[in-house]
């Protein structure tokens, strides 16, 4: 049976309702994919203790959002403005085998890679709402080990904020950084899960970049490969 008809949709809707319930954690925990780890939830308070311990109490915090933080943040924030974070570079680097694709049909994912910079959308939580608003978060990031927290420094309206992210375990399994551009290509225009599919989620974040007025050369140049493969594929 494949992953579309496993899990339906509306499990996998990002919305802050499911995040509170983890109606995706206990979706996936019931029923895997092939091939999907998931955290514990003795893994998952750790690694998010670790960060609350790092984060100084009483004050407020950042998210830099990058991909569906950016469109579909699902969180209670203070305020969000356009912000860049060097060192790191926005990349379609994950293979994707739930959600937006299954494990017959695989999508790519967006992952915070080394090197470069990025522009992106920083969230400020209010200090109150730290511990509750980033349990959401875990609900929606972590729990694959696919993605690791990190502290990094964002530049936002002149000044340097200290941000918190979630970039690719490079380690990680489903970690395709460095594959050819037509592969990536590829497992965006084919893939397809519960949630809808890859080639979606790519407009979508191509085009709240456009709105924002920023522009991503990786992204340009994707864009440019799934265009030309869908003109080959008309031609023949």
């Amino acid at each position: 049976m494949s992953g579309d008809q496993k899990h339906p949709a509306s499990l996998f809707e990002l919305t802050r309702e499911h995040l509170a319930q983890g109606t995706l954690l206990h979706a996936l925990r019931a029923d895997p994919p092939a091939g999907l780890t998931l955290r514990s939830d003795a893994e998952l308070e750790r690694t998010l203790r670790a960060v609350l311990d790092s984060h100084e109490a009483g004050r407020d915090l950042h998210v830099f959002g990058y991909g569906s933080l950016m469109w579909n943040p699902a969180l209670e924030v203070v305020e969000t403005s356009v912000a860049r974070v060097h060192g790191w570079h926005r990349g379609f680097c994950l293979r994707m085998i739930f959600g937006r694709g299954t494990p017959e049909k695989p999508g790519a994912m967006l992952g915070l890679d080394r090197g470069g910079a990025c522009n992106g959308l920083l969230h400020r939580i209010d200090a109150a709402k730290v511990e509750a608003e980033l349990r959401l978060l875990w609900r929606r990031e972590m729990l694959a080990g696919a993605y690791d927290a990190r502290w990094v420094r964002a530049t936002a309206g002149g000044r340097n904020i200290r941000a918190l992210t979630f970039v690719v375990n490079r380690g990680h399994q489903r970690y395709i950084g460095g594959s050819p551009i037509d592969h990536v290509a590829h497992l965006i225009r084919t893939g397809r899960g519960p949630l809808g599919t890859a080639r979606a989620y790519f407009d979508e974040t191509a085009l709240t970049l456009e709105r924002l007025g920023l522009l991503d050369a990786g992204i340009e140049r994707l864009r440019r490969a799934i265009r030309d493969a869908d003109v080959a594929d008309s031609t023949r």
